[in-house]
């Protein structure tokens, strides 16, 4: 039986969290990775104003295909064939070369379903954010420069979605590093 509401979020919570149990980001501090999808949430619910339940468990969920064990299927006898596809929407094919799977997410933005569209959004904010904050210690300036300009591209297909969260990643992407930092 699918789960909706408050209970799905929960859900989606406990199910990341043991997913990504042993993963680290690639900052400084090797901060949980789980850290990643809660501060997701935190951007689509506290400062956009989004409460969907299906959208927050997609925030929870969003890498666990791309960066863990877990199987679409598996999402889908949890958690129901609709956050399946959104998380899916969201996932890049690992198969395909690196530059190839960015050069996908450019492409695919635009014509993702609503839900997806902010779940994408929410990413690139908290990426550019840590990118500014705390980027990967093994990651020169024109790495995370060119990040934050990938990131720009992807948003590009997505302008028209929410008018909060394109504000806020303009506000995150102002703060791309300069030639003269490092």
């Amino acid at each position: 039986m699918e789960r909706i509401g408050f209970e799905l979020v929960v859900d989606a919570l406990g199910f990341a969290a043991l997913k990504h149990r042993d993963q680290r980001r690639k900052d400084r501090e090797a901060s949980p990775y789980i850290n990643h999808p809660i501060a997701l949430m935190r951007v689509l619910s506290l400062e956009a104003g989004i409460v969907d339940p299906l959208v927050m468990a997609g925030a929870l969920l969003h890498d666990t295909v791309e960066d863990t064990e877990t199987t679409p299927e598996e999402l889908e006898a949890r958690f129901g064939s609709e956050l399946r596809a959104l998380v899916m929407e969201v996932t890049d094919d690992r198969s395909l070369p690196k530059a190839e799977r960015k050069r996908q997410q450019v492409l695919r933005a635009g014509g993702a379903s609503e839900g997806a569209r902010l779940v994408k959004l929410a990413d690139k904010i908290c990426n550019l954010r840590d990118m500014a904050e705390s980027p990967p210690h093994s990651w020169d300036l024109e790495r995370r420069r060119a990040y934050f300009d990938w990131a720009a591209e992807v948003i590009g297909q997505l302008r028209g979605t929410h008018a909060v969260l394109e504000a806020l990643f303009d506000q995150a992407y102002a703060r791309k590093p300069r030639e003269d930092q490092d």
